[in-house]
């Protein structure tokens, strides 16, 4: 009988080919996870590096915002890490706040980017004083709004620096780049209700941001005039009416209102030792175009036109929230007289020389009216009936009533304001609709066209 044929060196092959086969699949797979890894970290250095210098701004709608980007120069020329200007960042900063007519002021514009920054960055340029803005650009209310103020304002040759008030080399370095003549200084952490969710805002930006800029003021040479906004929310409880710069302001309602309490004093020692020239400014309920979204007016106008309910305040004893609103182009024109007649500074490289200038102002309409005649104004022009809820007013700050008395601003530097509620709602009105594109009920007179109107100031 014949042998079985040998078939060990046959599997002993076929066992050597598969074990090839397994190690040369091992070395593709290895080959191909390096090559996917690479492309995939190479793809997502593109990536953070194109959306660090160029990221779109958030947005509530579509397409009816503007939006703008990040500064280019300012992220470009300016790191996160506090890298020092180049000459090109430089240039735009000169060109910013070199004024354009004789005499003109150089001013640093802290929170340019805000409402009331972004309307006395234009009407400063407008009139040929050199401008340079400050803003963080933080997100307590939409910074896209923010975004289409710093684009309006780029259109008027106005630079907004990127940029936080604590951070103290970046200020040097534009102190160092720019001999200011005056800082308006409106950067803050707003609102009264805020102030019970985030209190650290309000302590790091309306009193150690405020800090920081005086630090740098003080040992400029020449030390620039400052005027700065405060609040009338340091009246808190308060019950004299009109307010009175005359009247106590020791009794604040709200966190927000005892930082800008602090403020005052804090300016008042950087003007004993210092001699810094210092006018602060006590804004009374500011409105109109490119306004605050936290505001009630604004998100009245907002809610109304969703058909959401409204809820309407009134005191514990049942009695109307009554607010001095007072339209922008008024605080405006305070802003300016107040620049017009600050004194200069008398300190000289953080030592003074004699007194200086020490003023503070209220900015009002002297008309206060009760909240739900700002709804019946709104339902007005926007042809639409709000559903109101009326609550008790929470114990979160707000205060009842507040009325200014604008006396001592008059005598000075003859503020008096012009615009009623129904006038200056209306010119809201008509710039929310045409800012958010919205196509309504809105009546005919306050349909505009599609651009988006500049500032007014």
């Amino acid at each position: 009988m014949a042998s079985p044929p040998d078939t060990s060196k046959t599997i002993k092959l076929e066992r050597y080919n598969s074990y090839i086969r397994r190690v040369n699949s091992t070395k593709l797979l290895n080959a191909s996870s390096k090559l996917l890894f690479r492309a995939t970290l190479l793809v997502a250095l593109v990536l953070v590096f194109f959306f660090t210098l160029n990221y779109p701004p958030l947005s509530e709608s579509n397409s009816h915002h503007i939006h703008t980007h990040h500064n280019f120069l300012s992220s470009a020329f300016y790191g996160a890490g506090g890298a020092v200007g180049g000459p090109a960042w430089e240039k735009q900063v000169r060109h910013s706040s070199t004024p354009r007519r004789p005499n003109g002021m150089s001013i640093l514009v802290t929170g340019a980017a805000g409402f009331v920054g972004s309307h006395c960055s234009l009407a400063l340029k407008k009139r040929g004083d050199g401008v340079l803005g400050l803003d963080n650009f933080n997100n307590y209310y939409d910074p896209s709004l923010k975004r289409a103020r710093q684009s309006l304002l780029l259109k008027h040759e106005i630079f907004i620096v990127e940029g936080d008030l604590n951070d103290t080399p970046l200020l040097s370095k534009l102190f160092d780049v720019v001999p200011f003549t005056h800082i308006l200084h409106l950067a803050a952490q707003a609102g009264v209700r805020y102030a019970m969710q985030n209190p650290q805002s309000y302590i790091a930006s309306n009193i150690a941001g405020f800090v920081n800029l005086l630090e740098i003021a003080k040992a400029a040479n020449p030390q620039p005039s400052i005027v700065w906004a405060s609040s009338s929310s340091v009246y808190g409880l308060n019950t004299e009416n009109p307010f009175s710069e005359s009247h106590r302001t020791d009794k604040p309602a709200s966190l927000y209102a005892a930082t800008k309490k602090a403020g005052e004093e804090i300016a008042h020692t950087y003007n004993h030792i210092y001699g810094l020239s210092l006018t602060g400014l006590r804004f009374f309920t500011v409105y109109g175009p490119w306004g605050r979204p936290d505001m009630a007016y604004f998100f009245f106008t907002k809610d109304i036109l969703q058909g959401k309910t409204i809820d309407i305040y009134q005191t514990q004893d049942e009695k109307e929230v009554a607010r001095d609103f007072t339209y922008i182009d008024d605080i405006v024109k305070g802003c300016l007289g107040a620049l017009d007649t600050a004194e200069k500074s008398t300190g000289s490289g953080g030592k003074k020389r004699g007194p200086a200038q020490l003023r503070v102002y209220n900015l009002g309409n002297t008309s206060p009216l009760p909240v739900r005649n700002l709804v019946s104004i709104l339902e007005g022009l926007l042809n639409t009936k709000a559903k109101k809820h009326v609550i008790k007013m929470p114990r979160n700050g707000d205060v009842p009533y507040t009325h200014a008395n604008v006396s001592l601003a008059y005598k000075d530097f003859r503020y008096k304001p012009t615009t009623d509620l129904s006038t200056g709602l209306r010119k809201f009105v008509k710039w929310y609709v045409s800012y958010y594109g919205i196509q309504s009920r809105v009546k005919k007179e306050n349909h505009i066209n599609n651009e988006h109107p500049e500032i007014s100031a």
